[in-house]
């Protein structure tokens, strides 16, 4: 006999308040009242396999407001990923797969590190950005060899973070059609109620970025929750924001709907009255077979990749030369002869010997490496002629090049980038002035906590910037590069060095690296 939809979405409940409660601490709330819209989403709409995390066509899920980590370590134990038990009985445990916030490479099925809010949604633009551009690239008629979207949870918090208007403004303007932000709109962060201090029409502001909306949805009606993702799914033209009204920590008699559900265990007398209140009978970490039965993904999930791979082998037969060249770029692995024309340019610069500030060494650098290395990508925040960072012949991005413009979203653009390169097939590059790297702080700590390849190009390292004045000079900035774990940081003197120091991080595949150039 099949479970009910509500005994499948109380599981979720029951999982998320049994792990927090085992650990005394952690976030129940977000999980408690995003249960029923997660039952819709995982089961009914996203497109995945749970015995391949990693198979490349899956659509990628992105949970912005990260303390609610149980949320997915719930949903991906109950769909067959290799999460245990045992795993979530060791939330927020040390060296537990199930981390108190989303670990990127630690659990299967999490597909960037989140928690510092905000930076979800921007790991998503990018995530679709990247999608849409290796379907431009390699997509013919019939032979959709990438066809994927974007999913991002977010949270009241993150609506609030700057990060988030910068990245859904930039991908209203790129008309990003496969990204969807399923808005949890409770009304609750840590110090209570937020009509209090945001109070904004977060609806209005997403439109005016050029995001399709849908409004008023019902997050504890799956038939709403159903027909709102159906609209983003046919919407292709526009990113879509979904907004949801949840009740926090729904089930929990004395704190939904209070700051008391958002970021504390609910304690033992509360969770034994949520269970009476949602009818779950069973003891902590039990889940009756039949539910485990539905929410089993594992078959449905084979299917899906088996027809992709059906897909990708006519695509090779179709077209051969096309195929080795996208298999290449799924498997990271960087195309012949690239780094022996960069050192060539090297050599070619010593033996000139005319001194060159090395920001203009490094444009002389991609002048070589954008016709070599095809899935690089490139961008400034509004600086582009300042940091040279665009090659010769790499064209415009909105015109159907490799560039693009960022705009003057230092911390969008990085997390942005962040989000290329976890999705993969792209290696993402972008610039601005050294002393500007303090707005993007946080998205370069974060690519190095990840150990994603992301090429930051840092011009003007000077404290000789003359009528640009103190603003303008960077003094500690580099110290703080310096002292970030995993960050490989290059300064270098000359076109010889700046040659050595794409050469090192194009190569480097394990955390992201920073070039400090002279003006």
């Amino acid at each position: 006999m099949p479970s009910s939809r509500t005994d499948r979405a109380n599981a979720v409940r029951a999982l998320a308040m049994d792990a927090v409660e085992k650990a005394k601490s952690g976030h129940p709330g977000a999980p408690m009242g995003l249960a029923d819209l997660a039952e819709v989403l995982w089961r009914e709409v996203l497109r995945h396999n749970p015995s391949n995390p990693h198979w490349w066509n899956r659509d990628r899920l992105v949970m912005s407001n990260g303390h609610g980590s149980m949320l997915l370590y719930a949903v991906l134990h109950l769909t067959g990923y290799d999460v245990s038990l045992d795993d979530l009985r060791a939330f927020r445990q040390l060296h537990s797969k199930t981390a108190g916030h989303p670990e990127y490479g630690i659990c299967p099925g999490i597909e960037t590190t989140t928690g510092p809010l905000g930076q979800g949604l921007a790991n998503g633009v990018g995530m679709a950005l990247a999608e849409s551009l290796l379907a431009r690239e390699f997509n013919r008629d019939g032979l959709p060899v990438v066809d994927h979207r974007t999913w991002v949870l977010a949270g009241d918090g993150c609506m609030m973070e700057g990060v988030t208007h910068e990245a859904a403004s930039l991908a209203g303007t790129l008309g990003l059609g496969k990204l969807a932000c399923l808005y949890d709109d409770n009304g609750i962060s840590i110090d209570g109620e937020t009509r209090h201090w945001h109070t904004e029409d977060v609806a209005a502001r997403f439109e005016a970025y050029g995001w399709h909306v849908v409004r008023d949805v019902d997050g504890h009606d799956p038939d709403s929750v159903r027909e709102a993702l159906a609209a983003a799914v046919e919407e292709d033209g526009r990113p879509t924001l979904i907004c949801c009204r949840t009740v926090i920590g729904f089930g929990a008699p004395a704190k939904q709907g209070t700051a008391a559900a958002h970021g504390a265990a609910l304690g033992a007398g509360e969770v034994a009255a949520t269970r009476r209140r949602l009818n779950w009978g069973f003891p902590p970490f039990e889940i009756p077979r039949e539910v485990y039965r539905d929410w089993d993904m594992r078959p449905e999930g084979a299917v899906l990749e088996g027809e992709w791979a059906d897909l990708l082998e006519r695509y090779r037969e179709a077209f051969p030369e096309l195929a080795e060249e996208f298999e290449r770029r799924m498997g990271g692995t960087l195309p012949a002869g690239w780094r022996q024309r960069l050192l060539a340019y090297a050599a070619q610069a010593q033996s000139a010997g005319t001194p060159i500030e090395t920001r203009k060494a490094s444009q002389a650098c991609l002048d070589v490496l954008g016709p070599s290395i095809p899935e690089l990508l490139g961008g400034s925040a509004d600086l582009t002629g300042s940091n040279g960072t665009q090659w010769s012949g790499a064209g415009w991005l909105h015109e159907g090049g490799r560039y693009l413009n960022f705009g003057v979203r230092e911390f969008g653009m990085t997390a942005i980038a962040n989000g290329i390169a976890l999705h993969g097939g792209l290696i993402p590059y972008s610039g601005t002035f050294l002393v500007f790297m303090e707005y993007a702080r946080n998205a370069v700590r974060l690519a190095a906590l990840m150990g994603i390849r992301n090429v930051l190009v840092y011009t003007h390292d000077s404290v000789g910037l003359g009528e640009d004045g103190p603003t303008h000079q960077p003094v500690e900035q580099l110290t703080n590069l310096r002292t970030t774990p995993n960050l490989s940081l290059w300064r270098p003197c000359d076109a010889v060095e700046t040659a050595y120091a794409w050469a090192a991080a194009l190569a480097r595949t394990n955390g992201p690296t920073a070039l400090a150039l002279t003006r």
